[in-house]
């Protein structure tokens, strides 16, 4: 058994203050504020607690990506067949999984360092998701969080290893310029994870970036005229994506990945599915201002 979704992202920053104004005003998310000193702040995206864990601290740290394993049998034999690969797998404490709101969950590094979390049982919560600002609400549930790009020295290897590991699909390539990326299925959302080279100055071990998926087109368009009209830090204007046909555009965050947000992402029926290479990331659109 492999994971199923893209879960959380952990991560330790040096400013909350910020990161809590960007994510009301301009993402539309909703913010749970830190219990106590050193706790996290937690970003709830849906029904789950949380989406994402922001730990303060003087510099920024990818601390987990977490990736759910849907039942505890396959959370325990994911783990031990890790072990016996060598991978230096650790149990995390009780305390730690009570801060990620999970009811267990494993911690290791995958071969380009990244550090990765799989684990089993989030909490859940009633209360309806209540959004920042008006907004219609992301498309997560089973399908999880979004999607995650990472930056690798060999990208190829690193997919490999995610697919005979933690039991991701192939989806599709795309190569152009310099750029070279592999993108990875769990569900059917095109692909939760994505891995590129090292290319326009980028480094491996770095997030590129996190997608968001809203419900309404609308909602994009409407962020993009907020970012816009407010000169904040755009990355890539609105555009749509040759393999996926996401919708989006690209803004800076407060720390030192991007996020993609956008509308209408294709799902991947695995049964008719046709893997394929693409020449351009783009259909239309997503020229880059930084």
């Amino acid at each position: 058994m492999g994971v199923s979704q893209l879960g959380y992202i952990a991560i330790q920053v040096p400013n909350l203050d910020e990161w809590r104004k960007f994510a009301t005003s301009v993402l539309g998310l909703e913010v749970r504020e830190p219990a106590g000193p050193g706790a996290p702040m937690y970003l709830r995206v849906d029904d789950q607690h949380h989406r994402f864990a922001l730990y303060p601290g003087k510099e920024e740290k990818l601390i987990g990506i977490g990736w759910e394993v849907p039942t505890r049998t396959g959370l325990h034999d994911l783990a031990k067949r890790l072990q016996g690969k060598g991978v230096a797998v650790r149990e995390g404490a009780k305390d730690e999984a009570a801060a990620r709101k999970v009811a267990q969950f494993y911690a290791f590094k995958d071969p380009h360092g990244f550090p990765v979390e799989i684990y089993y049982g989030p909490t859940m919560e009633d209360a309806p998701f209540r959004p920042g600002r008006a907004h219609r609400g992301f498309n997560c549930g089973g399908l999880g969080l979004g999607h995650i790009v990472l930056i690798c020295k060999d990208q190829h290897a690193a997919a490999e290893w995610y697919i005979n590991e933690l039991g991701f699909k192939l989806s599709d390539y795309i190569a152009w310029d310099d750029a070279d990326a592999v993108f990875l299925h769990c569900n059917p959302r095109h692909h939760s994870l994505a891995m590129i080279n090292e290319c326009y100055g980028m480094q491996s071990g770095q997030v590129h970036h996190v997608m968001l998926e809203a419900l309404s087109l609308d909602d994009v368009g409407r962020a993009y005229d907020m970012v816009v009209e407010n000169k904040l830090p755009l990355i890539m204007t609105l555009g749509r994506h040759s393999n996926d046909h996401m919708t989006s555009f690209y803004m800076k965050t407060p720390s030192s990945f991007a996020v993609e947000y956008g509308w209408g992402g294709r799902l991947i029926d695995d049964t008719v599915w046709r893997v394929q290479k693409y020449g351009s990331p783009k259909l239309w659109g997503h020229q880059l201002v930084m």
